[in-house]
């Protein structure tokens, strides 16, 4: 391709100087192509940097690992994972037609009387990023009590993560029940 790019502004150029009859009649063509050859060497080379060094492949992996963080905070009544993980101002709209603040679900996080996960997995993760703004869904399939109410079920959710200072913080989540 680039090969063809570089062909297609490949034109005849008189040298204005008089002097050298070996310039006259030059192409451009292998300036350009020898420009092309440059940044397509460079963006080949700095491709795995970038993915090993913070790129895409790197922050979907960081995503992937958050996601997954989720069901293992849920399992153990860790709120420290959502101290740390959510954005102050998070909000997220449940299965059960409410929403939650970060301060309402560690509040219900801390009340282990009315709120206890007995069992929850994730599946079907798929993360798209752009720059510093990121969207994970997934299905989440859990048993649990919530607000003293019994709720046995499979959801599908949609988390939106922003990268604040280098890190990865969820700004935004929703949960639907899935079709059975």
């Amino acid at each position: 391709m680039i090969l063809v790019i570089a062909g297609m502004f490949s034109q005849t150029y008189n040298a204005p100087n008089p002097h050298s009859e070996d310039m006259k009649g030059l192409t451009m063509a292998k300036p350009l192509v020898a420009a092309f050859v440059l940044v397509a060497t460079v963006a080949t080379v700095s491709s795995p940097v970038l993915a090993q060094g913070g790129g895409a492949a790197a922050d979907v992996a960081a995503i992937t690992g958050i996601v997954n963080g989720v069901a293992k905070a849920d399992l153990a009544g860790d709120t420290s994972y959502y101290q740390n993980q959510l954005s102050d101002d998070w909000t997220g709209g449940t299965s059960r037609g409410t929403y939650d603040t970060k301060a309402s679900l560690l509040a219900d996080m801390r009340d282990t009387k009315n709120n206890k996960t007995s069992s929850e997995s994730i599946a079907n993760i798929k993360v798209r990023t752009h720059g510093d703004v990121a969207i994970a869904t997934y299905s989440q399939t859990y048993d649990a009590t919530i607000k003293g109410q019994h709720y046995a079920r499979t959801v599908i959710c949609t988390d939106t993560l922003h990268r604040m200072s280098g890190a990865w913080k969820t700004i935004a989540g929703h949960c639907s029940q899935a079709a059975k």
